[in-house]
């Protein structure tokens, strides 16, 4: 079990126009933000997830805007078509950052993604496609092995995280891992299993994730 998150900081749900759905999210705001990290759920999980809520807790006590959002609805999220659609999730993904990017009181503000499963693919791709707009990416447990092609294309520095024990998972994080053509690095956390469920294995995850998005989301513009 991980130890007691962060108490949140000002925390809303809104809800989200894509395309033909309206998906919802949590923003997470702290008082004076320095940067954004948009999470993509995978495998079905949305803005509840417990891993990912409690990596956002710890990025937003470190002044990053945290957004959670869900990019299926609930019926697709039941679907395994949906799932593992990396298109679709992509193009969500895509919509969800220019809605964030548009708001006046964050458009000044760098953005990263924190992918987790089938969303970590999804926020590779996505990013490959926004360019430089995406200044850095972390993978929890992902699948970027499902970003395909996409991954030559990936200019973000990116951290790909795996747990020892996640055997399948690792061998498909080192193969894509070798495709990515940018800044990168792959952290093996000893011990850990696919949801890094173990003692102290989530800290070790948000730790890596909040050293990852310092480093390469640059604080806004002094004004």
């Amino acid at each position: 079990m991980c130890t007691a998150p962060p108490e949140p900081g000002d925390l809303q749900t809104v809800e989200i126009p894509v395309d033909a759905v309206t998906l919802a999210a949590f923003i997470e705001r702290p008082q004076h933000p320095r940067g954004i990290v948009i999470f993509a759920h995978g495998s079905g999980s949305g803005r509840f997830s417990p891993r990912n809520q409690y990596v956002a807790r710890v990025l937003a006590e470190a002044g990053f805007v945290a957004v959670l959002p869900d990019l299926l609805t609930e019926p697709e999220a039941q679907n395994q078509r949906f799932v593992f659609d990396i298109p679709l999730l992509a193009r969500r993904l895509e919509r969800i950052t220019d809605w964030i990017r548009n708001r006046s009181e964050l458009s000044a503000l760098s953005i990263g993604y924190f992918g987790a499963s089938t969303g970590a693919a999804a926020a590779l791709v996505a990013a490959a496609c926004e360019g430089n707009t995406i200044q850095a990416i972390v993978s929890r447990g992902g699948r970027p092995d499902l970003a395909a092609d996409a991954l030559t294309r990936v200019t973000a520095p990116t951290l790909l995280i795996v747990g020892s024990r996640d055997q399948p998972v690792l061998a498909l994080n080192e193969q894509a891992y070798e495709r990515l053509p940018c800044l990168k690095k792959l952290v093996i956390i000893p011990g850990a299993t696919h949801l890094f469920e173990e003692p102290g294995a989530l800290e070790e995850v948000a730790r890596h994730a909040l050293d990852w998005f310092n480093q390469h989301l640059p604080p806004p513009a002094a004004t």
